[in-house]
């Protein structure tokens, strides 16, 4: 990753590899792998490459315990390969709850988290 990129990241990345489901809207769920996650977004391995980049919103579902679910709504802002960059475009309050403080147990830093949670609220 280039210098230029990381002073542009406002949000720190966990590696979190865990199986998880993503479908179109109104499409077939398929099975991937999550590689890494952020409050903003998250990269994943899918089985197919996707077929091209475009507005389409994607729902990513994973659980972190049989009563912990996260689900998200995605879009697509790059690939290479299987490998395929998400933002989150809209996530419920509960999920974000969980996202939250699966974050802040893998940063071990709660300052850091809040001022990631101030910088999410700057994005529109």
């Amino acid at each position: 990753m280039s210098e230029k990129t990381e002073e542009k990241r406002r949000f720190h990345r966990i590696f979190y590899h865990a199986d998880a489901q993503v479908a179109a809207t109104g499409g077939q769920s398929q099975s991937c792998k999550i590689v890494d996650l952020s409050l903003r977004g998250c990269l994943l391995e899918l089985s197919a490459p996707l077929a091209e980049i475009s507005d389409q919103s994607y729902e990513l579902t994973f659980e972190l315990s049989p009563e912990a679910v996260i689900r998200m709504e995605i879009v697509a802002t790059h690939t290479e390969g299987n490998l395929a960059g998400f933002r989150c475009a809209h996530i419920d309050i509960d999920s974000i709850s969980l996202l939250r403080r699966l974050v802040e147990l893998n940063l071990g830093d709660s300052e850091l988290l809040e001022r990631e949670l101030s910088a999410l609220g700057n994005f529109s």
